[in-house]
Parts: structure tokens; sequence; C-alpha cells
């Protein structure tokens, strides 16, 4: 007797909505971009209690007649691709045929979709189709899906809080709107509106729809391209930061992807402008032929693979260090109110969660016009770069032996004197340890260092970087060694900490790059080196302090990401001693 059965298709249905249809944002993110395939330029997504009970997807896309309708529900029916050619030269979101088939197999379904003034209603349930009659003659298609898991308790026993079910949505809804700045697109929860956006194209101004006006201000407009991508977007300025990787967005061929590469690519790019463990706000879209991409490894189409990865990542890193390293990044200490984007209140969004049934009124397109101060997200033109990037400025002053205070015709600018000679440190042992013949200097008195045994091991592996940087090192005894030369760079005050601090980073290397290494040696040696705290300064060390870091290629943060300098405008000063609207010279 046979025990292997093929499943019927409700059963195969369901298991395949495990993949496709993880939470609520999946079956708005599969309804979304059936929408944005099929054309159109207005797209409502409208939820009942953060979609758990209902969610109704509205466009003006070009629609379908009664048999595309109906057909659309079985699996793997598609009219994205016809052969297996298409699936490498893919120019649309969906391709798989499954989300429809599987949505409807978890859930209820009603479907209005209408074509050449003919329209269709479809009601399915659990996957069957209930009902198949005529419907309302709108242009495109609304689809409403409520009740998401009702028979399948498992899964709905895991699904998230009302709060993350809407959370999630709202992320993905943002990335969406950012992906296609010329789509309106408009997100309601309860009756509340979260994301609304105009569908001019400007990307800038779905990036304040999302961001506020604050982050807008500060974004770079960027673009780049080689033989095989092509890029344009916007970046944040290094004062501009998130504690998160999910505000760096990347948009391939208008789809929204995560890779994990280019996300490294991007954050290390900014590397010495922020802290190391915050990130930027990005959003990059590169265009690429589709035949060097490949969006067939997960249901979600997430993930992706690029054939040239090298030449990508090399575009993107020079692309980004060419706008950052040329502008004056000085923070400015600004006392106007920065503005807060209000977000949803989800609490008074739940109130009403008992209620048996919530009737949504549909909002009627077009949208109205979004208020936005065009000199706000006008585009930022780069700084005129002159030979030094941070403006010529005077110490008047020591605070608490830590803060500089310096004055020109602009305002005033408080330097953080640790901040400041970590970076003339750094830039200088940078240059010093790249270069290929470094003079070294013999010990009168060599230094020894005793280490512990699986130490000892792994440093001689590494024996030759030493050598490199121009150390005469020899074993010495057991789990030991003596350093007779060292280059000349190195700092003579606390000999034996120092190349105890490079000695440590050879052995909490992983994967030893001589670039790596010489930027972590610098990092650490420019930071035990600098000045501390509570030092007494004169105005003439202030003064050549001031010039040393003037000099330097990136003059406005440490190493590790702090701002060296921040600044205060005339107007600023003003306004904090109640000045500005008076005579100031009384």
């Amino acid at each position: 007797m046979a025990i292997i059965k093929v499943m019927d298709e409700i059963l195969a249905n369901k298991i395949a909505a495990g993949e496709v249809v993880e939470k609520c944002a999946s079956v708005v993110k599969e309804l979304v971009e059936n929408s944005i395939d099929a054309g159109a330029s207005e797209i409502k997504v409208l939820l009942v209690d953060a979609g758990t009970r209902e969610i109704k997807v509205v466009d003006n896309g070009k629609g379908m007649d009664k048999d595309d309708a109906v057909l659309s529900f079985s699996r793997h029916a598609t009219s994205k691709i016809s052969s297996e050619d298409d699936l490498y030269n893919l120019n649309t979101l969906g391709f798989r045929g499954e989300a429809l088939a599987s949505i409807a197999a978890v859930s209820r379904v009603d479907l209005k979709t209408c074509v050449k003034d003919v329209g269709t209603h479809v009601i399915i349930d659990g996957g069957k189709i209930l009902e198949v009659s005529k419907g309302d003659a709108r242009k495109g298609t609304v689809i409403t899906v409520s009740e998401l898991f009702y028979n399948t308790p498992a899964r709905l026993k895991h699904m998230k809080s009302l709060y993350t079910e809407l959370a999630n949505i709202t992320d993905y809804m943002n990335k969406l709107a950012l992906s296609h700045p010329g789509i309106r697109f408009l997100l309601q929860n309860n009756d509340s509106v979260i994301l609304r956006t105009d569908g001019s194209s400007n990307l800038l101004k779905v990036i304040q729809s999302i961001y506020g006006n604050s982050v807008a201000r500060k974004m770079i407009s960027v673009s780049g391209e080689n033989a095989d991508y092509e890029i344009s977007g916007y970046i944040s300025l290094p004062e501009v930061h998130r504690s998160s990787r999910n505000n760096m967005v990347t948009i391939v061929n208008g789809r929204v992807v995560k890779n994990l590469e280019i996300n490294r690519t991007i954050n290390d790019a900014y590397h010495s402008y922020k802290p190391d463990n915050r990130y930027p706000v990005t959003v990059l879209n590169i265009t690429v032929d589709p035949s060097v991409i490949d969006v067939n490894i997960h249901p979600t189409k997430m993930d992706i693979k690029f054939s040239k990865m090298d030449t990508l990542l090399e575009l993107i890193n020079d692309m980004i260090v060419s706008k950052i390293s040329n502008r004056e990044l000085i923070p400015s200490a600004s006392l106007e109110k920065e503005e807060v984007k209000e977000r949803p209140k989800y609490a008074e969004q739940f109130i009403k969660l008992d209620s048996k049934e919530s009737v949504i009124e549909e909002v009627s397109f077009p949208l109205d016009e979004l208020i936005i101060n065009e000199d706000i997200v006008s585009d930022n033109a780069d700084y005129v770069v002159s030979d030094k990037l941070m403006p010529e400025m005077y110490p008047v002053g020591l605070v608490h032996g830590t803060y500089i205070i310096l004055e020109n015709e602009n305002g005033m600018y408080l330097m953080d004197l640790h901040a400041a000679k970590e970076r003339c440190n750094y830039e200088r042992f940078k240059k010093e340890m790249g270069k290929p013949n470094i003079a070294s200097t013999a010990l009168l008195f060599p230094v020894t260092i005793e280490l512990s045994n699986d130490e000892y091991i792994i440093l001689k592996e590494h024996l030759n970087l030493f050598t490199d940087l121009k150390f005469k090192v020899e074993e010495f005894g057991i789990n030991s060694i003596i350093v007779k030369e060292h280059p000349t760079w190195l700092p003579t005050n606390n000999l034996e900490d120092s190349i105890r601090t490079i000695i440590d980073v050879i052995i909490k290397e992983r994967e030893f790059s001589i670039e790596k290494f010489n930027e972590k040696v610098a990092t650490m040696m420019s930071c035990k080196h600098a000045v501390r705290a509570n030092t007494h300064l004169t105005i003439e060390d202030m003064r050549d302090l001031v010039e040393d870091l003037r000099c330097c290629k990136n003059p406005f943060n440490c190493p590790h990401g702090r701002p060296t300098t921040i600044f205060y405008s005339n107007y600023d000063l003003e306004k904090l001693f109640k000045r500005s609207g008076f005579d100031t010279k009384k």
C-alpha cells in the first residue's frame, strides 16, 4: 500500500504560506508590490488594528478581467514571467506567483478589480472561492485581507504585538516610498494617517516625510557610475547617525534589498567621521542590468546576489568618501527648536480594540499636497573647498583644561582638546606608517616584553608586522621578546606601553590586513598619546594645536568619530542673551 500521497492544493498553499506570509507586513509587501507592478501611480494601505483584523490595499493600476482575477489565486500563476529566460531579465518586483495563493489560504480575501469598465468581484475564504460576480467599474484594484491566520492557530499564536506589527508595516512602507518616489502612497491605521507622500518623484521630499525636516536638511545628494552600475540618492552628513543599520536603505532596480556587504562598505566609508557603533542615514538607488543580479534567492526577494560585487563596493566607497571628505563638517549648536516629526500615537489608535466591527471610509485621491519649505529640502551644494577645510579661528581661553574657546567673525567655537590632539596624532601616525622607508632608531636600553604562552604563539606567527614597521625584535627566553630598535615616529615617552599597544592589536586581529592593522595601531596610539583633560595650555599651545588640526584631512572628528569642534553662530549667541531682535550695539 502506497504511503506517499500528493497533498491537495489548499494544504500545499498553507504550507507555502509559511515562507511567504510570516506577518502582517508580509501581506502588505506582496499586495503593494503587485500594485506597483500593475503600473499604479496612487496606492493606499488601510489597516484595522495594525492589519491583524484587516488589510486593504487600493490602487489605480491596470486591473484584471474576470478570468485573470480568478486565476491569480492559483499557485504559481503569474503574468510577470512566461519562460526560463525571463527569470534572468526581471523588471518586476514579483514573479514567483505564490503570494496571492498563500495569502488566500490563511485568510479571508475580498477582491474588487476592473479593466475596460468591466468590474469583477471575487470572495475567497481559506483558499476556497465562494463567489465570483460582477463588480464596480472602478479603475484599478481593491483587495481586502481580513482575519489573517484564522485557520492556522499555531501561526496566529506567534504573531507579535499590535505595536510591533504596525512598526514592521510602517518600516516597509517607508522603504517602499523611498524606492518609488513617483508613486503617491498613503498608509493609514484605524483612520490615523501614518505616512503620506505626494508622488512628485522628489526623493528628498519623501525623506522629509519619513525622517522630518531636521534630517532632510542634512542630506547630501550623491551619484556615480561605472561600466556596470549607476548609483544615485542621498547620504546624511556624518553628524546624523542612528543606533541601527535599518536606516541604510539600498534599492536595486526599484527593489528594496538587504545586503550586508553593501551596508558594511557604506559604514566603512564614514570611518572616523562618526562613532563606530552608530550608522548613517542613506538612500542609494542602484541601477544595473538584470542579468548581472540574481533575486531568486528567497521567497521574500529581499536577498540579492551580484555577479560583479567588487566594482559595486568600490564605486559606493569612492562616491561617499568624495562627498564627505571635502566639506566643512563642524556641527552647529543651533538653538532653534529642532523639528520633531509627529509619529503615530499607537496607544490612541488601539483604544477601540474590543469593538466587534471597524468601518474604514475610503480616502479619495488625489492626496492633499504636502506643504514643504523648498529651502529646507533643496539639494545641498558642496561647500567651497580651500586648502584647509576648517576655517581660521583664534583661541581666547580654556575651560576646565578640556575645551578651547575660539572665535572668528562668524561666531564662537568650542574645541575638545583631547579629540583634536587625537586627530592630529592619528593622521601623523597613519602617514608615517604608510611610508615605504620608515627610519628607525636604536635603543640604548632594549625593552623586554613578557607574554602569556598563547599570546606569544600568535605574535610569533605575525612577527613580520613588527619588521615591516621597522622594529628590530628578537626572541628572548621563554614567551618573551626583546625590542632593540623602533621606528622614529613612535613616541619615546611610555615606550613599553606603546609597544604593548601594538602587540595587543596583533593578538586581537583575526583576519590580518596591513591596512586594517595600520588603522588600528594609529587609532590606539593616537588616543594614548593625546593631551589629557585638565591639562593647562598656553594661548600659544592652543594656537599651535588649532593650526595642526586645520592641516588634517578630516579636522572635524577624532579617530573614534566624536566631533572635535562645535560652532555657535553670532545669532545663537545673541539669542542666548536675549539680544536678537534688539539693537545689539547698546
